[in-house]
């Protein structure tokens, strides 16, 4: 009898201690919060290294565009980049980290199928239509990235970083909107008849 009396508090202590011990929830939640910010702050350092190297592509693309408006709209998204740089090295300040570039693949990779567009055509509306659909690519890129890292930025409590991050979320939208509109005015339609 008094064996079967050990084993049976013990394990009622073993099913009870997981269920009751907040130590040890608290430890479980920590970790994956941890590991967002890591996360967080190396979306961040890949998409500042990314818009550096669009600010120094998009002259590049606008100068081999033919089209007017195309080339506009190129110029003008050029001025937000270098905006849109500016803002993400205060959301480096607001999160407390220095601001730093990481190299990003793919906006490397992004950026080498531009090029290559450009120089697999003639200048002319076939070459302005591979400008207009590598920069969209472009700007799908970015617009998923920045929704997903202001998505971060919310959920790690820092609120005004979400709020600059979404700033450059709705840029690029705006951006990726300019970029139809200009293939649909003409350019879709020239290229096809070229």
């Amino acid at each position: 009898m008094k064996t079967t009396a050990q084993k049976a508090p013990v394990k009622t202590a073993v099913k009870s201690t997981p269920k009751t011990n907040p130590e040890k929830k608290t430890r479980q939640l920590k970790p994956p919060i941890d590991g967002l910010r890591v996360l967080f702050v190396a979306g961040l350092k890949d998409i500042y290294w990314a818009e550096k190297a669009l600010a120094k592509a998009l002259p590049k693309l606008a100068e081999k565009a033919t089209s007017r408006n195309l080339t506009t709209v190129i110029t003008e998204h050029l001025a937000v980049t270098e905006s849109q740089i500016i803002r993400l090295e205060q959301v480096f300040d607001v999160i407390r980290i220095k601001a730093a570039a990481k190299k990003c693949k793919a906006m490397e990779g992004l950026i080498a199928e531009a090029q290559d567009s450009i120089g697999n055509t003639e200048a002319g509306p076939v070459r302005d239509a591979g400008i207009i659909a590598a920069s969209q690519k472009i700007e799908h890129y970015e617009i998923a990235t920045y929704g997903t890292l202001a998505s971060f930025a919310k959920t790690l409590g820092e609120e005004f970083a979400a709020k600059l991050l979404h700033e450059t979320l709705k840029e690029e939208k705006a951006a990726d909107l300019a970029l139809t509109e200009t293939a649909y005015d003409a350019i879709n339609f020239h290229a096809a008849v070229d």
